[in-house]
């Protein structure tokens, strides 16, 4: 392989904002971004395009950066043969979705980087992940790939342009809930695609609100869903399946539903509360949580949440604080709220921008540094880039820094002279004599040890953190990927206001009303209603896609929940207008994941997994039942339903999928539980900025319980403004001059009180 990338080749990627895009700037690839200037080229030189998807924190897009695309013998026969494009999956996640989703029906997996062939009419004809750069573990290597797939398209083109045909129909059929029954071009095993892209979607499903066939259904996926996580429960290290484990904020979602829905104290309730906080203490134990700067990496490669990949990414952070704080209403361990704050230490810190927002993730790589310890023939070289570098220590190294309280500390965390991570965990040898922090034993058995009682080794631990948080400062940190994007933004402004409910602390409500207010500003169109996806060095140019209203919907509607700010809530409200003005399938129901106004998108599809980040769908599914109980079922004149018939709409548009296999959908699965549900409401009628309303409304999320709306009745503008749509707010008034709650169930409200130990024995089952 010969050469590394230098300044002395630029190609157009220097022109973009994103920096995955840039980080391929110098590449001797002649890389075009995605848009029409790149595809009128393939469509003149009668090419096809060599699509590359990956996103900037990506371990296993730098390796393929590094080996394939700064290689120039490489580049040479992409630049000859076909019209290379890049594409950050954070920008574009409507063609991320197309094409992975080929390349998983093709393939049986996915992931990043993403390598698909196209024609020029961007239809896929062959396509996988990470290839190696020469032939190697009787794999393909990519330079022997370019040279197979130019042939065959220089002498079976048409062939070629059958096969993506082909697949382009398949794919246009399972987005609209049909059957295809073409074939995939490249598995490993022939068979109909339709097998692969899963069954078709229900149609015309029946939508009246009591109808018994959903009511069974739904009752029926939920406790399939519960019994496949119990049946794949690891009882030893928690998590569900082997390795590698990745932390599905989905699942706790729907089992901390669970055990509100039923009760902590009853047989089903108790057991999902403690899969959930099992795994989540097992995954605050191990490696993959950040002991010494808080936050969670983004998985882990065994089964024991030891050795993770170092990436962090601000959606992982979101959604696991939220968890975490669940986990705390559900136990009462305050072990759980201390990981929370631990979470958005570390958002507010390294991924706060100074203008409101939040980045989006930081690098699992980054430069290995100098350091005194390093032996001859360790392999190590400083300066070369390493994943885990700015994370890992050498005992030697905690002894400089700790003193004295080293040996307290490496007993804990499990630090040994010859490193602590296996060598069958370590196959690239990046973790020789280094060290994964992991709490290895619990406080009181390093207490006992150390002769000291558990608050006062708790103490030293604490001040040994915060001393090696101040060395790793000094350390050359992993690239920051400083794109704010609108739908991780919204997961966090989520999280924030949540953590202000439940731990009570006035800045993350603070910093979740600067986010919000952020994306008004800079993300926003008022005059059109549109939101747009990202921002860096400015707004970009890319419209929202459906996960950027669905999630920012929520996060408005907790922000208003948290501060009883009319302007959020009136906000949510007219995204989710806009939301279904773009986005909906008035056909089926449910939402694309793009809009229709885009030709380059060769199907519109909708998500129906609910992994990483929750599916458009699921989340937007809540939305519209938490708006309908809040302000009641939208404007009647704009569109054909209101957003309770809307959101069982959203959910018959995905029956196919969580009648089959509700585990794939967990948070949807929430969304159908609460439809479920009779209406429960709670109003505070007083001044939101008093000590006793505060006091009424920090009492409601002491614990776990069955999800209720919550509104103020303020007796200013905002109240008024809320009973011109639900009439019933406009007589709540404080009572003797106190904050009072009146809770409301399956329209009915009870007497209101004004003691939170009222309100507590109000809301008990």
């Amino acid at each position: 392989m010969s050469a590394v990338a230098s300044s002395r080749f630029t190609n157009r990627l220097a022109c973009e904002k994103s920096p995955y895009l840039r980080q391929h700037a110098h590449n001797p690839v002649d890389w075009q971004p995605w848009g029409d200037e790149a595809f009128a080229k393939a469509r003149a030189e009668q090419k096809p395009i060599f699509l590359s998807i990956g996103y900037s924190t990506c371990h296993w897009c730098h390796v393929m950066a590094h080996e394939a695309f700064e290689d120039e013998a490489i580049a040479r026969q992409l630049n000859r043969d076909f019209v290379p494009v890049k594409v950050d999956r954070e920008e574009r996640p409507d063609v991320d979705r197309i094409y992975m989703t080929y390349v998983q029906a093709a393939t049986g997996q996915g992931g990043w980087p993403l390598s698909v062939w196209l024609t020029p009419d961007l239809k896929p004809f062959f396509g996988g992940t990470y290839f190696p750069p020469e032939d190697r573990w009787g794999r393909p290597g990519f330079a022997t790939l370019l040279g197979v797939l130019a042939q065959a398209w220089a002498q079976e083109r048409e062939k070629l342009i059958a096969e993506g045909e082909r697949v382009t129909e398949a794919l246009r059929q399972y987005a609209a809930g049909q059957n295809p029954k073409s074939q995939t071009p490249n598995s490993t095993e022939p068979g109909d695609i339709g097998s692969i892209l899963r069954e078709p979607k229900t149609q015309n499903p029946k939508l009246k609100t009591g109808d018994g066939a959903l009511a069974g259904a739904a009752g029926e996926a939920f406790g399939r869903c519960f019994q496949q996580l119990q049946e794949s429960f690891d009882a030893g290290q928690g998590g569900f399946g082997g390795a590698p484990k990745f932390p599905r904020a989905a699942v706790f979602n729907f089992l901390f539903r669970v055990a509100a829905i039923q009760g902590v104290a009853s047989a089903a309730g108790a057991a999902a509360a403690r899969m959930a906080a099992l795994t989540l203490r097992k995954m605050a134990e191990g490696g993959l949580h950040d002991h010494v700067g808080g936050g969670f990496h983004r998985y882990s490669v065994d089964e024991e949440w030891f050795v993770p990949h170092f990436e962090k990414m601000l959606y992982d952070q979101a959604q696991l604080a939220i968890s975490y704080l669940e986990a705390r209403q559900a136990t009462g361990d305050e072990r759980y709220a201390w990981v929370a704050r631990g979470i958005f230490d570390y958002v507010l810190r390294d991924l706060a921008s100074p203008a409101g927002g939040f980045f989006s993730a930081e690098d699992a790589d980054s430069r290995i540094p100098e350091s005194g310890d390093r032996k001859p023939g360790s392999g190590e070289h400083p300066g070369r880039q390493a994943e885990g570098a700015f994370y890992v220590w050498t005992k030697e190294e905690l002894g400089r820094v700790l003193g004295g309280d080293a040996e307290l500390f490496c007993a804990h965390f499990g630090v040994t002279a010859g490193g602590n991570v296996p060598e069958e965990r370590d196959p690239h040898g990046e973790f020789r004599g280094k060290n994964i922090l992991r709490q290895r034993q619990p406080l009181a058995k390093t207490a006992q040890q150390s002769g000291l009682d558990p608050p006062a080794a708790g103490d030293r631990l604490l001040a040994c953190l915060t001393r090696l948080r101040a060395v790793r400062a000094r350390r050359p940190r992993p690239q920051l990927d400083d794109k704010i994007l609108t739908a991780g933004n919204g997961l966090m402004i989520s999280a924030l206001a949540r953590g202000h409910q439940v731990l009570g602390e006035r800045s993350h409500l603070e910093h979740a009303v600067r986010a919000a207010e952020f994306l008004r500003r800079e993300l926003y169109d008022g005059q059109t209603g549109v939101l747009y996806r990202s921002h860096r060095e400015g707004r970009s140019d890319i419209p929202g896609f459906a996960e950027d209203y669905a999630y920012l919907v929520q996060g408005l509607l907790d922000l208003y929940e948290a501060s009883f700010d009319l302007r959020w809530l009136q906000w949510a409200d007219r995204l989710q207008s806009k939301m279904d003005d773009l986005f909906w399938d008035a056909a089926a129901g449910g939402y694309f994941n793009s809009r229709a106004d885009d030709p380059a998108i060769i199907a519109r599809m909708k998500e129906d997994y609910d992994g990483a980040e929750p599916a458009p769908g699921s989340v937007a599914a809540m939305n519209l039942l938490r708006l309908e109980a809040m302000i009641g079922g939208g404007n009647p004149n704009s569109h054909e339903s209101g957003h309770r018939m809307r959101a069982l709409k959203t959910i018959e548009a995905l029956r196919g999928q969580w009648e089959r296999a509700p585990q794939a959908l967990p948070q949807l699965l929430c969304a159908l539980e609460l439809a479920r549900q009779p209406p429960r409401t709670v109003v505070l009628a007083g001044d939101p900025q008093a000590d006793d309303f505060r006091a009424l409304m920090a009492m409601l999320h002491e614990r776990l319980g069955p999800r209720r709306a919550l509104l103020a009745a303020d007796g200013g503008e905002g109240q008024r403004w809320l009973a011109g749509r639900v009439p019933y707010v406009a007589e709540m008034k404080p009572r003797d001059g106190r904050a009072t709650a009146y809770v409301c169930e399956d329209f009915t409200c009870r007497q209101p009180v004004t003691e939170p130990g009222e309100l507590r024995r109000l809301l008990e089952p």
